[in-house]
């Protein structure tokens, strides 16, 4: 008996030495990418620490922000949200039907599964300041550039949770509608959707807090919002009135992260 517990003990021992090594080499190997990244990219502490008295001087330009400039920006910050509203939206409405032909549990057949990922892929893979400079040049200066970059953006990031969300469902609902003679669109809305409706709305609660974010940015390539704001202080050195936008714009999405946060809470 003894004999048994000391062979079991030195397994265990050993199996214990074996996964500190590999936890050993996985941070040595992490550290040296690290490091070789930072070489590539030419990052230098050096650099950082002689640049830390403009950051301070920059800082000190902005501050007090024009508290004066908020009626002037008021209108934009709400052109911005509505962006956000809208692209959301549209998103979220086209990436239904593909996250459920990319769900290999709803369509076996590859050449559904595959055509449907590889553009949720792509378009993911396009950066949405890219997207809104490619629609500023289709459909010219304003929010409706905006509006088709950020549905875009969102068909992407709601697409790709969603589908992994319909692929980790109960299978129960959907054998038991199968050995019924339920079609394929009756299985879909009585089968699958139920279980993934609360996640998905919390999906496009969580998209819409980003698309306000990203939203604000995309009016410096000229796709309306509050982003042509931030390019025309930033242009005139008006630093002070950039303050002002930065913290309209943060109480903007606090409140919006706080309302979504609660709902997805709700929801979930």
């Amino acid at each position: 008996m003894k004999v048994v517990e000391v062979q079991a003990e030195k397994i265990s021992s050993y199996r214990r030495s074996i996964k500190n090594k590999k936890h050993m080499w996985t941070a040595i190997l992490l550290i040296l990418f690290i490091y070789l990244s930072g070489h590539q990219v030419e990052f230098s502490f050096p650099k950082l620490i002689i640049g830390l008295p403009n950051m301070g001087d920059l800082i000190v330009k902005m501050i007090p922000p024009h508290f004066g400039y908020f009626s002037q920006i008021t209108q934009p910050i709400l052109e911005t949200i509505r962006m956000a509203l809208l692209g959301t939206t549209f998103g979220a409405l086209l990436a239904i039907p593909l996250a459920l032909c990319s769900a290999r549990n709803i369509f076996r057949s590859k050449l559904v599964t595959i055509p449907s990922r590889f553009f949720l892929n792509l378009i993911r893979t396009i950066p949405d300041l890219l997207l809104a400079a490619l629609f500023v040049a289709i459909f010219g200066i304003g929010p409706v550039a905006g509006i088709f970059a950020l549905t875009g953006f969102s068909l992407g990031i709601i697409g790709k949770l969603f589908y992994e969300s319909v692929e980790a469902i109960d299978k129960g609902p959907l054998e038991a509608m199968t050995a019924v003679g339920a079609n394929k669109v009756k299985w879909i809305m009585y089968g699958v959707i139920p279980q993934v409706l609360s996640q998905f709305a919390s999906f496009v609660l969580y998209t819409l807090e980003v698309n306000v974010r990203a939203a604000a940015v995309l009016g410096l390539v000229g796709a309306g919002g509050i982003g042509l704001f931030y390019e025309k202080t930033l242009g005139f050195f008006e630093y002070d009135k950039t303050s002002s936008i930065i913290m309209f714009t943060l109480i903007v999405v606090l409140a919006i992260d706080y309302i979504s946060t609660r709902l997805r809470e709700k929801l979930l």
